[in-house]
C-alpha cells in the first residue's frame, strides 16, 4: 500500500486539488473508498491534473475542441495504466444467452483494491454527463467499478475564457480577418464570421468581437462544464455510485507552449 502520511492521504490529495483551484465534489463515500483502497491511484491522478496545462494558442487554434490539449492528459493517463475498456454484460436464463449490452469507458484503472472508471468531458453537449453518470450507476450496481470519476471544465475556467482569450488576442495584435491565418486560426464557420463582422460594424474592436463569438459558440452554457455537472449530481443522477467529480481551474490556462508543462508523476502508482 502507498504511503499514507497526511500529505499523501486521500484527504491530503483532494485538498491539494482544492488548494490549486480545482472544483472537487465527492458523493456516496467516494473519499473513504479512495483513501482505503486507491491511495496510489488517486495520487497519480492528482499529480497528472495539477501538472496539466492548456495553452490559449492551442485552445483557439484548435477551434475549442480536444485537439492537443486534452489528448496530452488522456495520453498521460493511458501511460499510467488508465486505459480504455469495454465492459460487456450478458444475461443468461437457464443456460440460454438473452440480452447483451456493453459499456465503454475511456479511462479504467484496474487495481488490487477494485476498479476506477474515469471520463473526461472537455467540450461535449451537456447530456453527455447523464450518459456518464448513468453508465457509472449501472456498472457499480454490477460490482464492476468501485468509483466513477468525471473531469470537466471548472467554474473559474468557464468564467475566465472570455477575458483570457480577449487578452491573448490583443497581445497577438489581432486587428482584422487577415491576421487569423498568421495565428493559425482556421476552424471557423460562416455564421461565426458573420457574427464577428456584425459586431465590428457596431464599433467593437476586432479582437473583442472575435473572442466573444469564439467563446459563445465553443464554450456555451449548453456544453459540459462544472455547473451542469453539479446540477445533475444534485438531482441524484448516478446514485448510489460513489463519485469523484473534478473541475479544471483557470490556473491551468497558459500563454506558454504546452511542452513547457509536462505533468509530473510525483507519487508513482500503487499497482
Amino acid at each position: 500500500m502507498s504511503d499514507m502520511t497526511p500529505g499523501n492521504s486521500s484527504e491530503g490529495m483532494i485538498e491539494r486539488l482544492r488548494a490549486a483551484g480545482f472544483d472537487v465534489l465527492t458523493r456516496n463515500h467516494a473519499e473513504a473508498i479512495l483513501a482505503h483502497d486507491f491511495p496510489g491511484e488517486l495520487a497519480t491522478l492528482v499529480a497528472q491534473l495539477t501538472g496539466f496545462r492548456i495553452s490559449i494558442s492551442e485552445l483557439v487554434g484548435g477551434g475549442g475542441g480536444e485537439s492537443g490539449q486534452t489528448q496530452r492528459l488522456r495520453n498521460a493517463l493511458h501511460d499510467a495504466q488508465w486505459r480504455k475498456h469495454q465492459f460487456s454484460v450478458q444475461t443468461i436464463v437457464d443456460g440460454t444467452p438473452r440480452d447483451s449490452i456493453s459499456h465503454e469507458v475511456d479511462h479504467v484503472r484496474f487495481a488490487p483494491g477494485g476498479t476506477l472508471a474515469l471520463e473526461i468531458e472537455w467540450n461535449n453537449k451537456d447530456p453527455f454527463f447523464d450518459r456518464d453518470l448513468e453508465n457509472f450507476q449501472r456498472l457499480h450496481a454490477l460490482s464492476a467499478i468501485s468509483v466513477g470519476i468525471i473531469v470537466t471544465r471548472g467554474a473559474t475556467m468557464q468564467q475566465a475564457f472570455l477575458p483570457r482569450v480577449t487578452g491573448w488576442m490583443k497581445a497577438q495584435g489581432l486587428g482584422a480577418e487577415e491576421d487569423l491565418e498568421r495565428l493559425n486560426i482556421t476552424e471557423r464557420t460562416r455564421a461565426q464570421r458573420d457574427a464577428v463582422a456584425r459586431q465590428v460594424a457596431r464599433g467593437v474592436p476586432f479582437a473583442e468581437a472575435f473572442a466573444k463569438t469564439f467563446v459563445a459558440s465553443k464554450f456555451g452554457q449548453a456544453t459540459t462544464h462544472w455547473a451542469k455537472l453539479e446540477d445533475r449530481v444534485a438531482r441524484g443522477v448516478g446514485n448510489p455510485c460513489p463519485l469523484l467529480l473534478i473541475g479544471l481551474p483557470d490556473a491551468i490556462l497558459t500563454d506558454a507552449t504546452p511542452a513547457e508543462h509536462v505533468p509530473p508523476d510525483l507519487f508513482g502508482d500503487s499497482g
